[in-house]
């Protein structure tokens, strides 16, 4: 069937510009679509520079969207082109990418549903496998990529995150202004942030001002020799996770040691009522903590460490927690409890960053907010088999990458 009227209403409905409707036909698969570009002279498929004519390749098919369970197919037989840089390719159609099965309407709407539901979804409503969805996935964020991502770069926060079971780690790179995701790179050390800013150069390195952290050695020895300049932020966040962490070790001892004992009683249930913030307590939990402070002066002097560093931390003043910081590691480095006195090593090796956040008020808040979100994408696809899928993820939900995928409009 090649009326015009027909041509005209399927021009309509496949809605791609640079396309010429050539007739179709119904099979079992779908709707073929006979179609052929509007440009007369070829383009090479790579870099897409006009190229001569070499010789014509057998038709092929490429899945377009379809119309309730029916499927539309565009065929066309591509000619090759003979590219000065690239040799003999494909020419360029305007409809798909090159060596891509499937048109870019397509593409634009798996990506757009991949950002909002798991692979299994999108496999069932487009009726395609989850292999199909992941290679998309990955052809249309390399393309869609934008290099200006990384310009006007001022305040960052690094973090890692594993992807697999046995200590696979990816590390992020989030921009704090636009709260997104600017770079991903396959493990957790020193080197892995030394290709973050390998890409970003030294001009643009030279325009950030802070960046936010865990207190990682490997991700601050590269951020004290790759831009010296920038001031180091260690949010209380992850600070008080040490002193939380140092407090239970001091519990778990105790236990250890006042077992069977009146006093080894007293320890039971004692864990919240230790680590919980003082207005969260409930009555039960106050009690506790009353309980310990007469039975066990050596639990209940780490649960003061771990409130004074808390204290220390809420100074608006950087002078007024340089000083408390002082004054805390003396008392942890001489309070007989070794996870504390460790800590205060700790707290004084990173002191700098630690009087950053106090002065700024930067915190990786942003950066853990946008892992759990990550974290969720590795629950929904049931984890992911490679770094290369997880990295192409998280910049597709995470990067601040748009699709307009060609959805019904209301009346």
């Amino acid at each position: 069937m090649a009326g015009p009227r027909l041509r005209e209403v399927l021009g309509r409905v496949l809605r791609i510009q640079g396309l010429s409707v050539q007739g179709a036909r119904l099979e079992a698969k779908g709707v073929v679509v006979e179609v052929r570009p509007r440009q007369r002279k070829p383009r090479c498929g790579v870099c897409g520079r006009p190229a001569p004519g070499y010789d014509t390749s057998p038709g092929r098919l490429w899945r377009h969207l379809a119309l309730g369970q029916t499927i539309f197919w565009l065929h066309y037989a591509p000619r090759r082109v003979h590219c000065r840089e690239h040799g003999v390719r494909v020419e360029r159609v305007a409809w798909a990418a090159h060596d891509s099965s499937f048109t870019r309407a397509f593409e634009e709407l798996v990506a757009w549903q991949a950002q909002r539901l798991d692979k299994s979804s999108i496999c069932r409503l487009l009726g395609i496998n989850w292999r199909t969805v992941g290679t998309i996935i990955e052809r249309i964020v390399e393309e869609r990529l934008s290099p200006g991502r990384l310009e006007g770069l001022q305040i960052i926060g690094v973090d890692e995150l594993g992807w697999k079971a046995g200590h696979k780690y990816v590390s992020l790179v989030v921009d704090h202004l636009r709260s997104r995701v600017v770079w991903v790179g396959e493990g957790k050390n020193e080197e892995t942030l030394d290709a973050f800013f390998d890409e970003l150069g030294e001009e643009r390195t030279k325009e950030l001002t802070h960046a936010t952290m865990d207190l990682s050695a490997a991700f601050s020895k590269a951020v004290g020799n790759r831009a010296p300049h920038v001031r180091k932020v260690f949010d209380r966040f992850h600070v008080q996770k040490l002193a939380n962490e140092a407090l239970d070790t001091v519990r778990r001892q105790e236990v250890r040691e006042q077992a069977g004992s009146q006093e080894g009683k007293a320890l039971k249930q004692s864990r919240w009522a230790l680590l919980k913030n003082p207005w969260n307590l409930t009555v039960r939990q106050g009690e506790k903590l009353s309980e310990l402070k007469k039975t066990n002066q050596t639990l209940y002097r780490a649960y003061l460490l771990k409130e004074s560093l808390a204290r220390g931390m809420d100074y608006v003043q950087p002078k007024r927690a340089s000083e408390h910081l002082d004054k805390w590691c003396q008392w942890a480095s001489h309070s007989r409890l070794a996870p504390f006195a460790k800590l205060a090593k700790t707290v004084q090796r990173h002191k700098d960053g630690i009087l950053a956040y106090v002065e700024t008020g930067l915190s990786n808040g942003v950066v853990e907010g946008i892992n759990n979100k990550i974290r969720a994408l590795s629950r929904r696809a049931y984890g992911f088999r490679n770094p290369k899928a997880f990295r192409a993820m998280i910049l597709l939900c995470c990067g601040g990458m748009e699709f307009t995928p060609p959805l019904p409009v209301a009346a």
